[in-house]
């Protein structure tokens, strides 16, 4: 199945699918829209900013006029937000073959808190995906074949990485590149636990995950000028190349479940999608159990297998 040279003509046919995808105005999200359409899918475009969807959609449609994808709205810092866009998801779809967990936010300069009070980027990464993906959870398990394909990143391996549950929301001493390495364990713990969840239950799903690599994207934007216009511009990969993992987490249909996808060459920051190994801690089995019980006492959100 290894094919270092995986790319976007290695997509099946997705015509007919109902494909959502998060964070999909920018970045990577917008690549996956922008891919994903041409390979036929009904693509919903979920955004926080409504404006910035429209002005998606008009860069999509230069390229494809005949596209029309749906665009929602979607804060996935606002539980309340996400309760309001599962509510209108239902009353317009009544399937999902697949959801991209993709939007995020990186280390942004300052500390900032959720409309609920959590730390934002566990809050927005990881407890915003946990709620939007359980309050979908229906639709997944009624749709054969449906795939939750969530985007995680190298951070969660970096020295220190854990969940800190004692402080999660980085009351005591807030560290933001911890705090989003965190984040970004959480994602893994969740979509490990999630796909262990379906084989245990014999749903006919998967859960898989990604990560771009070193992509050049306004996810760094806030990490200061010499980062920005220095080494994203010699070290950033293409966002073509950087959606590629979370792309093929969520077409690739070989793929059984559990796995996780990113470049393997310059340790890992360039390259296209093979399978790549995440850290010891992302499979512990007790982490995923403890985390799983606290997201959903604090998104209030209860799955339902």
């Amino acid at each position: 199945m290894e094919n270092n040279k995986w790319s976007s003509a290695s997509i099946p046919d997705q015509s007919g699918k109902n494909i959502l995808i998060t964070g999909a105005n920018s970045g990577l999200g917008l690549e996956a829209s922008t891919v994903l359409i041409q390979k036929g899918a009904n693509v919903i475009m979920a955004v926080r900013n409504m404006d910035k969807g429209k002005e998606a959609i008009q860069q999509i449609k230069a390229i494809h006029p005949s596209a029309n994808p749906a665009l929602m709205h979607l804060d996935l810092s606002d539980l309340d937000s996400i309760r309001r866009f599962s509510e209108e998801f239902h009353n317009r779809y009544s399937s999902l073959n697949v959801l991209i967990n993709n939007a995020g936010l990186m280390m942004p300069a300052r500390k900032e808190i959720t409309r609920q009070g959590f730390e934002i980027q566990m809050g927005t990464n990881h407890l915003g995906h946990f709620a939007l993906t359980g309050l979908l959870l229906d639709r997944i398990k009624g749709t054969a074949g449906a795939v939750v394909a969530t985007q995680s990143s190298l951070m969660h391996k970096v020295r220190g990485a854990d969940i800190h549950f004692d402080d999660l929301n980085w009351d005591k001493s807030y560290n933001k590149w911890q705090a989003y390495a965190q984040s970004k364990l959480a994602n893994l713990l969740f979509t490990y636990e999630l796909d262990r969840q379906f084989k245990k239950h014999q749903i006919n799903a998967r859960a898989t995950a990604g990560h771009p690599g070193y992509t050049a994207t306004n996810l760094q934007r806030t990490s200061g000028f010499f980062v920005v216009h220095v080494i994203n511009k010699l070290m950033g990969q293409k966002v073509e190349i950087g959606a590629l993992p979370i792309l093929r987490a969520a077409t690739d249909n070989s793929l059984k479940g559990g796995e996780y996808l990113g470049p393997t060459k310059m340790m890992e920051m360039h390259g296209y999608p093979e399978i790549v190994k995440s850290s010891l801690k992302s499979h512990d089995l007790q982490l995923a159990g403890r985390l799983w019980e606290l997201s959903e006492k604090l998104t209030g959100i209860h799955y339902t297998f």
